[in-house]
């Protein structure tokens, strides 16, 4: 069987999609690609896709040869490189013929419906899509119920955070070291006012804060990873000062 394999060891998960071609996906250091696919544009697109997500980590290894592939082989593997995969862990994305299955551990009931609900929108009836992700529950309940409905403040428009946002952190310092040594990424998030180039940038830069304030109380800080993901998911309408202050916030995800 021809194959086509991604990895990448800094998220921890793997994505695989084998008939013709086989796909794999792991999480740390670099996304690397390699096997075989039928032509030079599904190659440039499936690498795209993955650049898309992985940035400049992705390695390329894939081969262009003469293989055969099922009906709507190309738009079905890109349509399975959704960004949402991001939130997977320890997975496994597998296409096999006609079969995909999606397997691995997301944060939240929430992520686990959306990416069932992408996995399966505009898939040829020829594919049969099936998901068996769980739920990081017990570490990630206790990381949710110490922030409860509260949001880490920051000054206006900086990454310095106010005394409300320390006190939060103190609270989430303690709930942190409690969940031994898995890994947790912090995210920033940012409303829609402004530049989004800027804000991409600012919300990085609070994760980056929350992360220096953790490493303060004593969290290992070799097991926190940041993103800022600026005005890009929101939870609320951006039209509203409440949506707004809603947006703006820090996400805790155990990986």
């Amino acid at each position: 069987m021809n194959k086509l394999y991604v990895s990448h060891w800094d998220r921890g998960w793997l994505f695989a999609c084998s008939l013709v071609t086989s796909l794999a996906l792991s999480a740390q250091e670099p996304v690397i690609a390699n096997g075989i696919v039928p032509d030079a544009q599904t190659k440039q697109q499936i690498l795209s896709r993955l650049k898309g997500l992985y940035g400049e980590n992705v390695v390329d290894q894939i081969t262009v040869a003469a293989v055969t592939t099922p009906p709507e082989w190309r738009q079905t593997v890109l349509n399975s490189i959704q960004p949402e995969l991001k939130n997977v862990t320890k997975g496994r994305l597998e296409i096999a013929g006609s079969n995909i299955q999606l397997s691995g551990k997301v944060p939240s009931e929430a992520i686990k419906a959306t990416l069932t609900q992408k996995m399966t929108t505009g898939v040829s009836a020829v594919y049969k899509v099936k998901q068996q992700l769980e739920i990081n529950a017990s570490e990630q309940k206790l990381i949710d119920q110490a922030l409860g409905n509260r949001i880490v403040e920051f000054e206006s428009g900086s990454a310095i955070l106010t005394p409300v946002g320390q006190r939060i952190l103190d609270e989430m310092a303690i709930a942190l070291n409690k969940v031994g040594n898995k890994s947790v990424r912090i995210i920033g998030h940012t409303d829609s006012q402004g530049n989004p180039v800027t804000n991409l940038g600012l919300s990085l830069q609070r994760a980056n804060a929350v992360r220096d304030y953790l490493a303060g109380k004593g969290v290992n800080t070799t097991l926190l990873r940041t993103e800022g993901l600026g005005a890009n998911q929101p939870v609320a309408d951006n039209s509203s000062e409440e949506g707004r202050r809603r947006n703006r916030r820090i996400e805790f995800e155990v990986l």
